[in-house]
């Protein structure tokens, strides 16, 4: 192995004081002119099966606890709080349709959203006010953060998984599944 370079332990001592992830530009501003990219892969690749990794969600990178570790962290149990099925369906609809209104959300989910919903998903840190759509009364639109991609462990919202990768999980409702058979049913009788 060779001896890291001045490079590669400032990027290092960085990414480890920070508080947050940090993204390459971000990293630049305090190493100067430097292939910021090379040295997270080089970083990346030495930390490799150690008991801290270096890992990149979204765009931003940080230093985690190894997932086969993390366990051994835990002094006191986490409360669980669980979100509600309402709180379930307006994160995944704001995940796969972002940016999104309040309204556009109600016409998926069919029933009005709660202020509270929001509220609480942006509390958690997985949702962000995202500008204002250009409509009459011009509204909020809402988008996921970085924290969301985190917390899921996402590298990007393109791993959010598809339709058939929920429907080998299980985790498709079985009305769903009734009306996208019902649906097939139709279009073949159709094309007949």
């Amino acid at each position: 192995m060779t001896p890291p370079d001045d490079a590669m332990r400032a990027v290092e001592a960085l990414l480890f004081a920070a508080a947050e992830p940090l993204g390459v530009d971000s990293i630049r501003a305090y190493v100067g002119n430097v292939d910021v990219r090379a040295v997270l892969a080089r970083l990346e690749s030495n930390y490799a099966g150690r008991g801290i990794a270096l890992v990149r969600r979204g765009e931003r990178w940080h230093f985690e606890t190894a997932p086969d570790l993390a366990h051994l962290l835990r002094r006191d149990r986490e409360e669980v709080r669980r979100l509600s099925r309402a709180g379930i369906e307006t994160l995944a609809i704001i995940a796969y349709h972002e940016p999104v209104t309040r309204a556009e959300i109600e016409a998926i989910r069919g029933v009005a959203t709660a202020k509270g919903t929001l509220d609480v998903l942006m509390e958690a840190g997985w949702v962000r006010p995202a500008g204002r759509r250009e409509l009459p009364g011009r509204p909020l639109l809402y988008a996921t953060t970085p924290g969301f991609l985190d917390h899921f462990g996402l590298e990007s919202r393109r791993d959010l998984p598809g339709i058939d990768d929920l429907r080998a999980a299980g985790l498709l409702d079985p009305v769903d599944l009734a009306l996208e058979e019902a649906l097939e049913v139709a279009k073949d009788t159709d094309s007949d």
